[in-house]
């Protein structure tokens, strides 16, 4: 009998066989059911999105409008944390993705638009609910691009307003006016016949806001396994204290500020750009004649 025709040696117990040429290694078994449960941890954080959207419109027609703006509030925290889990976790897929991106279509869009025209827009007739249905279908396109994009633009910024964040600022402003007539104790320049309009041109700015390409940072490199310093630690409790203190003013200076991060971030670079190419193509100054002698 040849080598080639010899049996395989029969394995003895509690000894590892040898692989053979061109055998490949078996691969160890994986839990099923690990694997299945951390694919479900983004997909909760998901979901608890969309119901709280659902109970912001609910809340939204009792009239509790700062409690809805709470919910799309909390909404959003959930929408930041469960993309950040799924690529801590390493369980990004497709269908998180696209659940994601429905949920942020009726938490984002469908909501705060609702809430908008629940809120007062309502005696202005067709342009009441036009306006609403703008920002709605500018949340949309926004998302839907973004699903397009994401493998090509640079991942430390968003293109254009994100979806969570015009929320964001929408319901800042009914949070600090539950009311109409709420708004004009902070906005006192506007005339009471005026309020309403403020709501419509929030709308069409937020929503054109999304739409455009102004970049936004998306604070997707900040790494929370690292350690910070103390430093950090006393921004993020000082801002605790003026949340606690004063939520309104606290959630509207956020808003304010990233929602013009964008087109402010543009201008600048814009102008020191006209400058540098200003400063390049000026021609050199020629050297006066007593430093040629």
């Amino acid at each position: 009998m040849t080598d080639t025709e010899a049996e395989p040696m029969p394995e003895v117990e509690g000894r590892r066989r040898r692989r053979r040429p061109g055998e490949r290694r078996a691969r160890p078994r994986v839990r099923q059911g690990l694997r299945r449960g951390a694919y479900l941890l983004p997909s909760l954080f998901t979901i608890g999105n969309v119901l709280l959207g659902f109970y912001a419109v609910v809340l939204g027609f009792r009239g509790r409008f700062d409690d809805a703006a709470v919910m799309v509030i909390i909404a959003g925290i959930l929408d930041a944390l469960d993309g950040r889990i799924a690529r801590l976790t390493g369980n990004e897929s497709e269908f998180g993705k696209e659940l994601d991106s429905l949920a942020d279509v009726l938490t984002f869009g469908s909501a705060p638009a609702l809430l908008a025209f629940l809120w007062g827009l309502e005696g202005y007739g067709r342009v009441g609910w036009l306006v609403p249905l703008f920002y709605l279908l500018c949340a949309a396109i926004r998302l839907a691009r973004f699903n397009v994009q994401t493998r090509t633009v640079d991942s430390r910024f968003f293109v254009g307003l994100p979806a969570p964040a015009a929320a964001g600022a929408l319901v800042a402003l009914l949070f600090a006016a539950p009311t109409p007539n709420a708004l004009l104790t902070w906005a006192s320049f506007l005339r009471p016949e005026l309020v309403e309009g403020f709501m419509i041109l929030a709308l069409i700015v937020i929503g054109g806001l999304m739409v455009s390409t102004f970049r936004y940072p998306s604070f997707k490199n900040i790494d929370l396994r690292q350690r910070w310093s103390y430093r950090a630690f006393m921004a993020v409790a000082a801002g605790v204290l003026v949340l606690a203190y004063r939520p309104a003013a606290f959630l509207l200076s956020a808003a304010g500020i990233y929602t013009l991060s964008g087109p402010v971030g543009w201008l600048w670079g814009f102008l020191w750009g006209r400058r540098r190419r200003r400063d390049e193509e000026a021609p050199a100054a020629e050297p006066d004649a007593s430093e040629k002698t």
